[in-house]
């Protein structure tokens, strides 16, 4: 029971802190002190070790020999990384969902396409997107896949937001309208080739830092 009580913990508290994370809340490189956190939510080292083990494994958060665990620095590599997995497994994901797409689901994917391309900053954006790319691979039916798809979409999220914090520009997203065409036909290698390229999208924007300097930075904008 005690166990029990320990992973639920350790989910609320790696929930909370990946929303920090990806928000931007807490910066890149900053320490995760397992005492502060494990007092401010009033709790033992156990779950926060778990907490920490959660994010490592979304690649929120890096764990360094006798230096502890940081939060992870933004990396073009991760990025192009992260798309590539994203299109490995969203792209077995669709094949084993396709015969079961049903014309509600495709319905309710272009309901969402539409939402994205009407939102006029990149959290409701990446929040219709996401709705997108999980109604057309949920009917996959294979838990485990979809759990890895969900932490690559949360590492993709964090990068999104700190590039496109600000300045948000509505957009069309033709790829999805075009994946939903080819689901529709009944072209599934089509719209396979479509989503890998789609997913490996990665945009490149200035932006300015806190101390004023300007960097780079890189996301995946599909």
């Amino acid at each position: 029971m005690a166990k029990q009580k320990d992973d639920t913990i350790a989910i609320r508290i790696s929930r909370i802190l990946a929303e920090r994370i990806i928000s931007g809340e807490i910066d890149p490189g900053t320490k995760l002190r397992q005492d502060h956190i494990a007092e401010e939510f009033a709790t033992s080292h156990v779950p926060v070790r778990e907490a920490f083990r959660r994010l490592e494994a979304q690649g929120l958060a890096v764990s360094e020999p006798r230096r502890g665990v940081r939060v992870a620095s933004f990396d073009l590599g991760e990025i192009k990384e992260i798309a590539e997995m994203r299109a490995a497994l969203e792209v077995l994901a669709l094949r084993h969902a396709a015969p079961h797409l049903t014309r509600s689901i495709l319905d309710q994917a272009e309901e969402a396409t539409k939402a994205g391309d009407k939102s006029g900053d990149v959290r409701s954006w990446e929040a219709a997107n996401r709705r997108f790319h999980r109604l057309i691979i949920t009917p996959c039916a294979m838990p485990r896949l979809l759990a890895a798809i969900d932490d690559l979409h949360a590492a993709s999220a964090r990068f999104l937001f700190s590039t496109w914090r600000s300045e948000w520009e509505t957009r069309t997203d033709h790829d999805h309208r075009a994946i939903l065409a080819a689901l529709r036909q009944g072209d599934i290698d089509e719209a396979a080739t479509i989503l890998a390229r789609h997913v490996q999208w990665v945009g490149q924007k200035p932006v300015r830092t806190a101390s004023g300097a300007v960097r780079d930075s890189f996301a995946i904008v599909g």
